[in-house]
């Protein structure tokens, strides 16, 4: 198994990756080819991959905005879990995060999603208490789709 930095031509791989998660949530616009490579293009070395004889297993977006980063659709394919997948894809963007003079990053789980509560839970992470989340939408066209 090799973790490495996702690029572009990882897309097909990541996204049908997406599809197989169950609670996944899949943006139609954010998440489309032009999405994600308008992403890498802005966070070129801290989004990554798994990858096990050639194929992809798990995958996170990573970003940052110059002061935090934040992990966005972070997901091990589930025959591939309890492997320490997650947890070697983690340490390698917030390594590469820390090269880029980043001090913390953050992530939003839903509440719902108990396996991935649980795994952050487990490798020291800490829920806030003490804040809410806002969004506000800026294109109604982005729509969400849920796996079921």
């Amino acid at each position: 198994m090799k973790i490495r930095t996702m690029d572009i031509d990882d897309y097909v791989q990541v996204s049908r990756l997406w599809t197989c998660i169950k609670g996944f949530a899949i943006r139609s616009l954010d998440d489309s080819y032009e999405g994600i490579e308008r992403f890498l293009r802005r966070n070129p070395s801290t989004s990554v991959v798994a990858e096990k004889d050639g194929i992809i297993i798990g995958s996170i977006l990573c970003g940052h905005d110059g002061r935090r980063g934040c992990f966005y659709h972070v997901c091990v394919h589930p025959d591939h879990r309890r492997q320490g997948i997650g947890k070697a894809m983690v340490v390698f963007a917030m390594n590469a995060l820390k090269d880029e003079h980043i001090n913390k990053v953050s992530l939003i789980a839903f509440t719902r999603n108990d396996i991935g509560n649980a795994f952050w839970k487990t490798i020291g992470w800490t829920k806030r208490e003490d804040l809410n989340y806002y969004d506000f939408t800026l294109n109604v066209e982005n729509i969400v789709r849920f796996n079921e």
